[in-house]
């Protein structure tokens, strides 16, 4: 099958499924305002319109807006999104969407259409366009879990970060992406815990791409590695493959370069404050009243977890402990106590691990829905802490990482968090510090209110089904 065949037919069902949901908005908003039971509470004054003029109405708007949907990239190929990764999105142009259909009906004069209409297709158009792309994403993702339109991959990179793409890709067959192998700056033996098969190395990429109808070629290469990257793009001239690069610091580093003008004098600039003035007052309103409707609404629960922590096993309720915050500031979290009191007595700091025997059974299980962490919700009302942020670390490993890694303080130049976009992505527990600096690097220098919300959902779907917390 071509390359290009591959990605059509769910393109083709999203954009179909959208002009429907648009139609269908159309109509229920139609119905709900002049014909349902609700139609006596808004009153009708002035008769019902006839229903031809909003059809031929809907067939406009459904033409703008599934262009506006084109313009934000949401018919491009899907095979990594998730669903809160397109809800937002859709809420956006569906907003701008309505500034266009309100600026027409303004201008055309021989009819004027309801205003509770407009106000009801806003609602239902975000709900009936998420719902049918939800059950899109559903029947891509079986689709590729029973092995159909399956794109061939190779990975080239022998580090953590080819192992990490590696098994990320073989867990979840519903990604559609079959791995073939990877090729190795260093030879076979220069990653012996790739489990992928070893291919050669890098200068065959070419040959085996051609021969084995490759779509998709995924680089981790290091910064030390990069002249390689441009002899493979050099290689593969003429070959019809996909090529993906995964960033390294150095790629990080400079990717928010920008040029500035002060008094016509030019400058570079290399950094930019993580969050402006507003940016900070919006997330630390955001963390407040997330904050204290969570206390508000879980507090019989917490109650029930505190005294099944007090009475499984000796010792206090909270674990309290020192972490580092913004700007390198320190302060005490907050958790459940999960472990024996007396946990790292003989060891000293040390991480947790999987099936750690020093957990307790009602520990055991707080950790596995991350239920432990609940009492943070006061280092954010305190100001400590943050919704959403890079997870703080203990003094001790600060010091330790602060020498080893690129940019790791970079962490600190917005509050820690009780989750965050390293989280999210499967990096916790004893996952690689290089790993998920990378991704703490990324959403200090990217933040956004809908990033936040982005990451709480993502929390909540990882909470649910996820194992890797311990």
């Amino acid at each position: 099958m071509a390359y290009r065949r591959k990605d059509f037919l769910i393109p083709f069902l999203t954009v179909s499924s959208d002009a429907l949901a648009i139609e269908a908005a159309f109509l229920l908003s139609y119905w709900v305002r002049f014909h349902s039971p609700l139609t006596p509470f808004f009153g009708v004054e002035l008769g019902v319109p006839p229903l031809d003029a909003y059809v031929y109405g809907s067939f406009f708007v459904i033409s703008a807006w599934l262009l506006l949907l084109q313009s934000r990239g949401l018919y491009r190929t899907r095979r990594t999104v998730h669903f809160s990764e397109e809800f937002f999105p859709v809420v956006r142009v569906v907003a701008l969407g309505m500034l266009i259909v309100m600026a027409a009906a303004f201008f055309y004069r021989a009819f004027s259409f309801s205003r509770i209409v407009f106000g009801l297709l806003a609602v239902f158009s975000v709900l009936l366009i998420s719902a049918g792309r939800f059950i899109v994403m559903k029947m891509e993702q079986r689709r590729y879990s029973r092995g159909r339109d399956i794109k061939h991959v190779v990975i080239v990179g022998s580090n953590p970060t080819a192992a990490r793409i590696y098994e990320a890709i073989a867990h979840n067959p519903s990604l559609g992406f079959r791995v073939h192998g990877f090729f190795s700056t260093g030879g076979k033996g220069a990653m012996a815990r790739m489990k992928a098969r070893y291919l050669g190395r890098i200068g065959k990429v070419s040959d085996f791409v051609h021969r084995n109808r490759i779509d998709l070629v995924l680089v981790a290469l290091t910064y030390k590695e990069h002249a390689l990257l441009l002899e493979l793009i050099k290689d593969c001239e003429g070959v019809n493959v996909e090529i993906l690069m995964v960033p390294d610091m150095v790629d990080m580093m400079t990717s928010r370069v920008r040029v500035t003008e002060l008094e016509g004098i030019p400058f570079l600039q290399v950094r930019e404050a993580a969050l402006s003035t507003w940016n900070r007052i919006l997330k630390r309103t955001f963390d407040i009243v997330v904050a204290s409707a969570v206390l508000l609404i879980a507090s019989p629960f917490i109650l029930f977890i505190a005294f099944l922590v007090k009475v499984t096993s000796p010792g206090p309720v909270f674990y309290v402990q020192e972490r580092v915050g913004l700007d390198g500031g320190s302060f005490n979290v907050m958790k459940f106590r999960t472990m024996r009191a007396d946990a790292e007595k003989e060891t000293g700091p040390v991480w947790a691990k999987k099936d750690d025997p020093r957990t307790t059974r009602i520990g055991r299980f707080l950790r596995r829905f991350s239920l432990d962490e609940i009492p943070q919700l006061i280092n954010v009302l305190r100001g400590e802490m943050s919704i959403v942020g890079p997870r703080p670390e203990r003094p001790y490993f600060v010091e330790r990482f602060k020498k080893q890694i690129p940019k790791y303080l970079d962490r600190h130049r917005v509050k820690t968090g009780m989750t965050g976009w390293a989280q999210v992505n499967g990096l916790r527990g004893n996952a690689p510090i290089e790993e998920r600096t990378k991704y703490d690097v990324y959403y200090v220098e990217n933040w956004s209110l809908v990033f936040d919300l982005k990451i709480i959902f993502k929390t909540l779907r990882a909470v649910l089904v996820g194992g890797d917390a311990y």
